[in-house]
């Protein structure tokens, strides 16, 4: 069984100083937190303006071409299962008139349900492993909170991102 979840917002745990990002369904009763690394944010941010940038131009990014090449269509975000923190994600993609399951990183899938303005499907024996107590800690967030993020990201030293520094 899954709940259909969207991408809530965005925002700095100030405990753990990582970005996370959470997941409500529709009534807002049920909130995942998703923390993810400083990699995957800046490619979740990388992602979302190189995506704004190609809507203003006719250029599309590598796995909208692709996508759009095989006349695929991506149908759905999954979230299966969480393993020593780290989530299981899968994405649906619709290609010759059956859906193609693909295992990807939390990121990817979550850019991807951005990008397509899809829900994630999350199933429902995570609600008790991940969820967030309701009350104090499931406010919503503040323009301070968002600024807190945004700073994080800007004052981020490429040292912080191990080898592959950007």
């Amino acid at each position: 069984m899954y709940l259909k979840m969207s991408i809530y917002g965005f925002a700095l745990d100030s405990i753990a100083q990582m970005p996370v990002v959470l997941l409500k369904d529709a009534d807002e009763a049920n909130t995942i937190p998703i923390w993810i690394n400083s990699t995957d944010a800046l490619y979740i941010v990388a992602e979302l303006i190189r995506h704004d940038a190609s809507a203003k131009s006719d250029r599309k990014d590598l796995l909208s071409a692709l996508l759009g090449h095989l006349d695929a269509e991506v149908e759905e975000i999954v979230i299966e299962d969480m393993k020593d923190g780290l989530f299981d994600a899968s994405v649906g993609v619709a290609l010759d008139g059956e859906t193609v399951k693909l295992d990807v990183r939390i990121s990817e899938a979550l850019v991807l349900a951005l990008k397509h303005s899809l829900p994630v499907m999350v199933a429902d024996h995570l609600l008790d492993k991940a969820t967030l107590p309701v009350g104090e800690t499931d406010e919503r967030f503040t323009d301070a909170d968002a600024r807190r993020f945004v700073d994080f990201l800007e004052n981020l030293d490429p040292a912080d991102l191990g080898k592959y520094p950007m």
